[in-house]
């Protein structure tokens, strides 16, 4: 019934739950405290690293040890700056929202509690008609979820790139692997956890494992924090078949039963809940060759082996100048439009296209 290889392996008697995306992506802030070496960063240079730089080429590498993995080849053509919770981002959701029925806003970074007005932003959104959740690190939650908490996040999303010292200090890089500065991220991110949780704000945890030697990790966070904290693992963009043996090499070791299958029209990501012997629940999070009608087919990076992200949904950003912009791939950092191109623009109409189109023929797949 259906072509991703993991979707085939479930069986036909696991209930298959099918929902429209309407979810935007901003980025709020270029800033992060880690270096860790997987980073897409939204697609965007690290600014940091480009301090009074206006115009391409931007340096891929700098003193700050962070990267942006596509950055070599996405034709990035601004550099990030931090939102600002005033009228322009008003504006900016609002002429979004109308466009493509947006409800939700999921604030990314950089790391989006070292942003010292996030809680402003969460209120704003809200009034804008949007739920608000974020993805962190957990570095700076400790300063900044209560007052998220009291604009409304509604849940926060933890990387958790690893569950000793040794094992983020790895992926972090080679001038930044001090087990000391990794033990203090981790006792930053467990207090976040919690923290979050006594707050009311709906906590997940999300793992990356990008081959087999990651596997331990899982087990480890399934110990530590499960059934309180959702733990989510996600397939590693960049390891491709490696991560998805790895994953599938996990969920034999933990004998998961699939319990759900949730399929999102109008993005490539989607989720598989599992249930563990001991009643825990896993859910994996795969990503699916969905492509826009017209954009990607025309795309030099439409095959299985460059495209690795598909069509995952609209971006909003912020540059240097106070212009918002919207893109739609990270590997295509070269289509991003202004918000008001893009609105009225064929890439727009898209969008929207295709989340009708894929949510009428995962209906009828799934019916």
């Amino acid at each position: 019934m259906f072509q991703h290889h993991a979707l085939r392996q479930i069986s036909s008697d696991v209930p298959v739950r099918v929902s429209m995306d309407r979810t935007l992506r901003v980025k709020v802030i270029d800033a992060c405290g880690l270096t860790c070496t997987f980073c897409h960063n939204e697609g965007t240079p690290v600014s940091a690293d480009n301090p009074g730089r206006r115009s391409v080429p931007f340096a891929s590498a700098g003193r700050s040890g962070r990267t942006s993995i596509y950055l070599g080849s996405n034709g990035a053509r601004f550099l990030s700056a931090p939102i600002v919770p005033d009228e322009s981002f008003r504006t900016a959701l609002s002429q979004l929202r109308d466009a493509l029925g947006f409800d939700e806003v999921h604030l990314t970074g950089g790391e989006p509690t070292l942003h010292p007005r996030l809680a402003q932003i969460i209120t704003l959104a809200r009034g804008a008609g949007y739920s608000a959740s974020v993805t962190s690190n957990g570095e700076n939650g400790a300063r900044s979820l209560p007052e998220c908490a009291r604009a409304g996040l509604d849940h926060a999303n933890f990387s958790i790139f690893g569950t000793t010292s040794e094992e983020l200090a790895q992926v972090q890089d080679s001038r930044y692997r001090s087990r000391r500065r990794a033990t203090h991220k981790i006792m930053a991110l467990e207090q976040s956890i919690r923290l979050a949780s006594s707050l009311g704000i709906g906590v997940r945890a999300n793992i990356v494992i990008p081959d087999h030697s990651h596997i331990p990790r899982v087990h480890r966070l399934l110990e530590r924090y499960s059934p309180r904290v959702s733990v989510r693992v996600l397939t590693s963009l960049a390891d491709g078949p490696a991560s998805l043996d790895a994953v599938g090499a996990l969920l034999d070791q933990l004998d998961a039963r699939p319990e759900e299958v949730h399929l999102i029209a109008g993005t490539s990501g989607f989720r598989i809940a599992y249930r563990l012997p001991d009643g825990q629940r896993l859910v994996v999070k795969h990503i699916r060759p969905l492509r826009l009608l017209g954009t990607c087919t025309r795309c030099p990076l439409n095959n299985s082996t460059d495209c690795q992200e598909g069509y995952y949904g609209v971006r909003l950003y912020r540059d240097r100048e106070g212009v918002f912009h919207v893109g739609v791939c990270i590997q295509r950092m070269d289509l991003c439009l202004s918000v008001e191109e893009f609105v009225d623009s064929q890439m727009c109409a898209e969008v929207r296209r295709t989340r009708e189109q894929d949510l009428r023929e995962l209906q009828a797949l799934t019916a």
